[in-house]
């Protein structure tokens, strides 16, 4: 028979080929998909005992034909009679299109789902396309014909098996899609784990030869060439967790990411069946300490057909750090950005796996905690990360986050607020957390500190700025001071304060000689009372103003401290005799000589002294040795 499609409007392949072909290698997933659906509806049909005899071999094939210009899918699943053919085919769910495409003329991300239009996808790639089928029921073969108008052509066929055929003949401006490197890159991308077996095109293994033996007796290894199977249909996530082992989940990840040859951390398995449906594993990777993730690297899927790996909204932003499957019908397969970001069903699965992370890492602690100690390094960007984004998470967090001293050791909040209040209250009951964010740079500073009885943190994350804040924000009477941002003696202010050698006067006498000396744009000299065998010069910089820099570095709308100039703190030591020589010298060459070098002193062991600045102080140094 001959006909024409049931549609609204005479524009729907227009329509197809226009709008969605930003989108157009979806085609060979919809129709894998078919195929596919078709097999396990007749496994279904069978396991009830509606489909008589052995199924036989199942395998989806898709063959491509270069000289003939076709690229076919075929099945051996349960066929269309004509009947269905009408209904399915001729019958398109198409009303409005031309308003739809009006409203939503602005998407162009996964409209082939909108449509309902799997089958017709074809169309975007194809100039004629083809479907040969055979029911499983007692009913003739079926040949349809399309060539990408309203108009299609029907009629009875010879067809010895049950299934279904698609043959597309590839328009001119498609012709990558006649490559089989290209196909079977869409397939290894849509298609790599879905539920029955895909081949395409033959691959050459080496096996052992069944005649030929090398001088031990040992078979010796042949080049056989066999049917290329381009999906595993039983992926990790879809079993047990209690029938997986470390090394099948460690397997499974380097299946997902064949180039990262380093091992996971550990992982975590989803099986939720309400309220909503979600399987999957998520893996911790060892990352760096910068923040800039290598994202899309969890993959969403939906009844194990690929849907995207661009999962912001379904999987919490602290999280996007992490590697893996997810696997959920409740997400449809053609989704764009926005709808991920407003769906109910996407925000619960969100809530949920941020839910499931908490609890892995609390289990962790309190069952493992020596090993999750030796973890802790590597996963403390997430751990932070997700106490300064999501709220639920930082009190769960809480109990579990820890932090690291110099000498190596591990401590909860709590545990560490226990160890150090007794050295580290200041003179107001402030709680005061000694830290360091380069243990090596700051080295100096952590000595002093270590011989005062103090006890220094090392927190070396790029979000350290913001995560101490958040800490102080949480945490009752506790404020974090970095070890460099003051003299050891003011570091923590008790009520004792060490006599000055120096007088009032001669303190005011001898700040104006430094300050002709150095950038006063960049140097700020204070004179403080301290150890006469501390330093004589110090540079120190303000917690306050260096921490809002960090912080505005990264962002978060605090430009304005960015903007402004770096600036330091000279201090000199009034107790110190070298300061003390310095008043005392009459000679002014002389005078301005030590200052110089106190102060490039100072500069040098915080890493300040540099280009001409350095070359001068070393060709002073010599001078004064000699």
């Amino acid at each position: 028979m001959n006909g024409k499609l049931n549609v609204q409007t005479e524009n729907i392949f227009p329509v197809i080929k226009k709008f969605l072909y930003s989108d157009h290698e979806i085609f060979l997933r919809e129709l894998v998909s078919n195929a596919v659906d078709a097999t396990l509806k007749l496994k279904a049909l069978s396991s009830r005992g509606e489909v008589d005899g052995e199924l036989g071999d199942l395998t989806v094939e898709v063959k491509v034909d270069k000289e003939k210009k076709t690229l076919t899918v075929s099945d051996r699943g349960i066929g269309m009679t004509a009947e269905e053919v009408e209904k399915y085919i001729n019958q398109i769910a198409f009303s409005g299109a031309e308003e739809w495409m009006e409203k939503y003329k602005d998407v162009k991300e996964g409209l082939i789902g909108h449509f309902g239009l799997g089958f017709y996808s074809a169309f975007m790639v194809a100039d004629k396309v083809e479907l040969r089928t055979k029911s499983y029921k007692d009913a003739k073969a079926v040949r349809w014909e399309c060539t990408g108008n309203p108009d299609f052509v029907m009629e009875e066929c010879e067809r010895a098996e049950r299934g279904t055929d698609v043959v597309l003949t590839v328009s001119e401006d498609c012709s990558e899609f006649l490559e089989e490197g290209k196909v079977l890159d869409l397939l290894r991308k849509y298609c790599r784990f879905m539920p029955v077996a895909i081949r395409c095109g033959e691959e050459t293994v080496w096996v052992d030869s069944e005649t030929d033996c090398d001088q031990d007796g040992k078979p010796k290894q042949v080049e056989k060439k066999q049917p290329r199977i381009v999906n595993n249909t039983e992926p990790a996530w879809r079993k047990q967790p209690s029938n997986l082992t470390d090394e099948d989940y460690k397997a499974f990840y380097h299946e997902l990411y064949p180039m990262n040859f380093e091992e996971p951390l550990f992982w975590i398995h989803l099986n939720v069946d309400y309220p909503f449906n979600l399987t999957g594993i998520l893996y911790f990777p060892k990352v760096k300490k910068t923040i800039d993730p290598n994202r899309n690297k969890i993959q969403l899927y939906c009844n194990q057909v690929f849907v995207t790996d661009q999962v912001e909204g379904v999987v919490p932003e602290y999280l996007m750090l992490l590697h893996g499957v997810l696997d959920s019908p409740d997400i449809p397969l053609n989704v764009s950005r926005s709808y991920l970001q407003s769906d109910g069903n996407v925000k619960k699965i969100a809530s949920h796996i941020s839910k499931k992370v908490a609890d892995k890492l609390e289990e962790m602690f309190k069952n493992e905690r020596e090993d999750f100690e030796k973890k802790w390094d590597d996963i403390k960007i997430f751990v932070e990360y997700g106490m300064l984004t999501e709220e639920k998470f930082c009190e769960r967090a809480m109990k579990f986050a820890l932090l690291k001293n110099t000498e190596g050791k591990y401590f909860t909040i709590e545990e560490y607020k226990e160890k150090v209040k007794a050295l580290q209250t200041d003179k107001d009951g402030n709680l005061c957390l000694l830290y360091a964010t380069d243990a090596e740079e700051q080295h100096s500073y952590i000595e002093k500190a270590k011989a005062k009885g103090y006890d220094v943190l090392v927190t070396d994350s790029v979000l350290t700025p913001h995560f101490v804040n958040l800490l102080e924000r949480n945490v009752e009477k506790c404020r974090f001071v970095r070890v460099d941002s003051d003299v050891v003696e003011k570091l923590i202010p008790h009520e004792d304060k060490i006599p000055e050698k120096l007088s009032k006067e001669e303190q005011e006498k001898l700040k104006p000689l430094i300050e002709a000396e150095v950038d006063k744009q960049k140097f700020t000299v204070e004179m403080e009372s301290m150890e006469s065998d501390d330093q004589p010069m110090t540079i120190t910089q303000s917690e306050f103003m260096r921490r809002y820099r960090e912080m505005a570095a990264m962002g978060g709308g605090m430009a304005f401290y960015g903007e402004m100039p770096e600036s330091y703190n000279l201090v000199v030591n009034v107790n110190h005799p070298l300061i003390e020589q310095v008043l005392k010298e009459e000679d002014g060459e002389k005078q301005k000589q030590l200052i110089h070098q106190l102060t490039d002193l100072a500069l040098l062991s915080n890493g300040l002294l540099k280009g001409e600045a350095l070359t001068k102080f070393v060709e002073r140094s010599v001078e004064m040795i000699k």
